[in-house]
């Protein structure tokens, strides 16, 4: 998911978002010690994209980059 994507939600929707992201990963550990085929780039790109979240979510609490939303985001 694209940052510009985050931005346009609400608080509740990135809330939300991070719960689902984080039982997503948890499932896809334990399929990786169950021995399934995963790569572990998914797991990275889960990662990436809670932390993507975690960021702005923090910024909407700090107050700092509203004109991106304004603007659509920056490309």
């Amino acid at each position: 998911m694209k940052a510009s994507e985050i931005r346009i939600k609400s608080r509740q929707e990135i809330l939300d978002e991070i719960d689902a992201s984080k039982r997503e990963l948890l499932n896809v550990r334990f399929q990786w010690q169950a021995g399934e085929t995963r790569s572990p780039a998914q797991r990275k790109d889960i990662r990436k994209n809670i932390a993507r979240l975690n960021t702005i979510l923090k910024e909407m609490d700090l107050g700092i980059n509203k004109h991106l939303k304004k603007e659509g985001g920056v490309s």
